[in-house]
């Protein structure tokens, strides 16, 4: 017979010895401390990519930090999570994007970091005045402009408004490769959206930069779902913040099982004014895992047209958008 007994391995964790079990990741030992480390690019649903370095944990008789989502504990693992190199390193990565990236939509945990490592972008200069290039240099990698020592260089550029479903603002990237790895093998295995151009210059685009109707998406909407600074999101979420009527203290959030198929998605409904104004799915249903399809995302709109007389600013707004595209 063989052996099913659950092999484990005693960490010391911030001076205290604790055991987890074989295989289980730094970030998941910090956690069931209730010690809280920052992530940007870690999801639950996705396989590790380290890309943000800002989980990183200092590991005795390791030369540099380590990132704690990818780093599987080890016997006798001596780990500190909270020394000084560790919160100076947090915080120039918080700086660096803070500087460069719009974290304005990032979620409330991101500021609470920010402020816990008192990160201070602003002194790295005012902002650049924004680069109407961008699109080209990402082209031609290495072909970097002239920097002036005094202002710190953004990602800022347009927004890709190319479809009614949902819209790109790469302003607000990081490049932290969630939606690369949902469009690819970790979920959709669609491979529509990819890293293109090199240093500063890389940021998330669709082959040859295509819109997004002319490439292989196909409008899953998953890449949105872990998108961890707005810089996917719901086309609807965006004219309503751009109108000024995205209000989620006011927003009621429904589960419901999708109705299209026998796979029994869960979705959650997100309803303002009566109306629905976005669909999501929960990361810890067994059948989702946070993955939907076109249809259980955006196929909603078939509810809205019921007999009520009364008309919404919201329902404006989305009607207008619907007709731009």
């Amino acid at each position: 017979m063989s052996d099913t007994t659950l092999r484990t391995v005693t960490v010391q964790l911030d001076g205290t010895d604790i055991e987890v079990a074989e295989g289980t990741t730094l970030l998941d030992a910090c956690r069931s401390q209730d010690i809280d480390t920052p992530t940007l690019c870690y999801s639950d649903v996705l396989h590790p990519v380290n890309a943000c370095r800002v989980c990183v944990v200092e590991v005795e008789g390791s030369r540099p930090l380590v990132p704690a989502c990818s780093r599987a504990a080890e016997d006798g693992m001596v780990v500190a999570t909270d020394t000084e190199r560790v919160r100076h390193s947090r915080k120039m990565v918080l700086e660096f994007l803070a500087s460069s990236v719009d974290l304005s939509y990032a979620a409330e945990e991101v500021h609470g970091w920010m402020d816990r490592y008192q990160v201070d972008s602003g002194r790295y200069g005012p902002p650049a005045p924004p680069d109407g290039d961008r699109d080209e240099r990402k082209a031609h990698a290495g072909h970097h402009g002239a920097v002036d020592g005094f202002t710190a260089e953004t990602v800022a550029q347009p927004a890709k408004i190319d479809n009614a479903l949902y819209m790109r603002d790469y302003s607000r990237c990081i490049t932290c490769y969630k939606c690369v790895e949902a469009c690819g093998e970790d979920a959709q295995n669609t491979f529509a959206l990819t890293v293109a151009g090199r240093g500063f210059d890389a940021g998330v685009s669709t082959e040859y930069d295509f819109a997004l109707g002319d490439s292989a998406c196909v409008f899953c909407g998953n890449c949105i779902s872990v998108c961890p600074t707005g810089a996917i999101m719901f086309r609807s979420e965006y004219e309503l913040r751009e109108a000024g009527l995205w209000d989620e203290d006011r927003q009621e959030v429904t589960r419901t099982v999708c109705s299209f198929c026998g796979v029994g998605c869960n979705l959650d409904l997100h309803v303002q004014d009566n109306r629905i104004v976005k669909v999501t799915s929960p990361q810890d249903h067994d059948v989702t895992r946070g993955h939907l399809c076109i249809k259980g995302r955006f196929g909603y709109d078939y509810v809205q047209q019921l007999p009520d007389p009364m008309t919404t600013p919201i329902d404006e707004v989305l009607a207008a958008a619907r007709r731009s595209t």
